[in-house]
């Protein structure tokens, strides 16, 4: 993890149990390096539709869409469609958002460089 920090020159190392580390990246400006680092080299399995998803959701903070009933929406409806979805509090604000839809994203073969 410190190499990828090193590399994209942003973000933080966190202790997060006994075996794992978190790496995040808070601000805007900093997102928008990690972003473009994967717009550079894109992700080649089904996470790139998750890639696809949360780079519209910056793309509506950047643009402040967020602060609107309907871009606030847009942004829940995002979360709803990514790894582990909305949660109970989430949902207990939001009822009824529909996950927004994935991009299909087709299998990928990685370059033999031999």
């Amino acid at each position: 993890m410190e190499s990828i920090q090193r590399s994209l020159g942003v973000g933080k190392i966190y202790k997060h149990g006994k075996d794992s580390l978190d790496f995040r990246v808070s601000s805007l400006k900093n997102i928008r390096v990690v972003l473009n680092h994967f717009d550079k080299y894109p992700l080649i399995t089904k996470k790139f539709a998750d890639y696809l998803l949360f780079k519209q959701a910056v793309k509506l903070v950047e643009q402040k869409e967020h602060l609107t009933k309907e871009g606030l929406l847009k942004l829940v409806s995002i979360k709803a469609a990514l790894n582990l979805g909305l949660s109970e509090k989430l949902k207990e604000s939001f009822p009824g958002v529909i996950p927004a839809a994935k991009p299909l994203i087709e299998a990928t073969k990685v370059k033999d460089f031999n």
